[in-house]
C-alpha cells in the first residue's frame, strides 16, 4: 500500500469518527466501535477538572491513547503545536498551560475534524488557539517557530515517519521540546498478528517498535531521547475484536500480551545545530 492511499484511508476514518461526534456519537476506530473494545486505549486519559470546561464533543471526538498536554509540562508563554490535532482535545487543554502570553497550534489533514475543532474552540471560548490544514508530514508552519510538539497518537499513522520527525525537528526553536504520546511495540511478532493488533488499538496504525523510535529521533537530530510506558496492553483487552478477525487468540497470547503499549515519547532539539 502506497503512502497516499494510507494517507486516504487515514483521513476517511477519523473524518467518520468526526462526523459520527458531530451527531452526538462518540469517536472509536475500526470493529471496536461495536464492541466496547476500545477502552483500555483510550478511557480514563484525563482528569475530570481538565475536562470540566470543555465542550462534550471535545472528549467525545478523542482518538488519543495518552494526554500529551499534562505530561509535556507546559509553561506560561510557550508556543505548541499539537501534529493530528483530531477534535482539538489536547490544544485546548495546552492553551490553558500556557495561557494568553502563548499559543496552541492545532494540525490536521481532515475537515471534519478541523471543523469540528473549531467549534468546540467556539464553545470553550479559548482565544489562544488556531487550527491549521496540513499534513504532519509537510507541516505549514516557518523554521524554529514552536516551543514544543505535542501528538497524541498520530505519528503511527504516518507512512513516513522519518518525514514527520524532521519536519517535527525543522519547526522546533533550538532547544525545543517533543513530547508525544503513542502507540509502540516491544520486540518483533508476525506481520498478520500485529496488523490485527494494530487495528484494535487505532483507526490505521503503523507503530514503530521502542528502539526503532528511538534510532529515527537520533537520525533526525534528537537528543535526550526518552521512552516511558504509559499503558501496556493485554491480550485479554483485545480477545473479542481478535476473536472476531478469525485469530486463536490462546495461541498467540505469548506473541502479544504485553508487547504493545502506550508510551510518552520525550526528545530536544540541540540549542545549536
Amino acid at each position: 500500500m502506497s503512502e497516499r492511499d494510507i494517507q486516504e484511508i487515514v483521513k476517511e476514518k477519523y473524518g467518520q469518527a468526526a462526523l459520527q461526534v458531530t451527531r452526538g456519537g462518540s469517536a472509536c476506530c475500526g470493529g471496536a466501535a461495536s464492541t466496547g473494545q476500545c477502552d483500555p486505549v483510550t478511557a480514563n486519559l484525563y482528569t475530570a477538572s481538565e475536562t470540566a470546561e470543555l465542550p462534550a464533543e471535545a472528549l467525545a471526538a478523542s482518538l488519543g491513547c495518552g494526554n500529551p498536554s499534562a505530561l509535556a509540562q507546559l509553561r506560561p508563554g510557550e508556543t505548541v503545536l499539537d501534529l493530528g490535532s483530531g477534535g482539538g482535545i489536547d490544544v485546548l487543554l495546552s492553551a490553558r498551560r500556557v495561557g494568553p502570553t502563548g499559543k496552541a497550534y492545532g494540525l490536521d489533514m481532515t475537515d471534519e475534524m478541523l471543523a469540528l475543532a473549531r467549534e468546540n474552540q467556539r464553545k470553550s471560548g479559548v482565544e489562544n488557539v488556531e487550527f491549521v490544514k496540513g499534513a504532519i508530514e509537510a507541516i505549514p508552519l516557518p523554521d524554529n517557530s514552536v516551543d514544543v510538539i505535542i501528538s497524541n497518537c498520530v505519528i503511527n499513522l504516518s507512512a513516513d515517519k522519518d518525514r514527520v520527525l524532521a519536519e517535527a525537528f525543522r519547526v522546533l526553536r533550538p532547544g525545543g521540546r517533543l513530547a508525544v504520546s503513542d502507540v509502540v511495540v516491544r520486540g518483533e511478532m508476525p506481520a498478520e498478528i500485529r496488523r490485527s493488533v494494530e487495528l484494535w488499538i487505532g483507526c490505521v496504525a503503523g507503530a514503530l517498535e521502542e528502539n526503532e523510535y528511538r534510532a529515527k529521533l537520533a537520525r533526525a537530530g534528537f537528543e535526550d531521547v526518552e521512552l516511558e510506558p504509559t499503558r501496556i496492553y493485554r491480550v485479554e483487552d483485545a480477545r473479542a475484536f481478535l476473536s472476531q478477525a478469525g485469530l486463536e487468540v490462546n495461541a498467540i497470547a505469548p506473541l502479544v500480551d504485553e508487547k504493545f503499549m502506550s508510551a510518552f515519547v520525550r526528545a530536544r532539539k540541540p540549542l545549536t545545530v
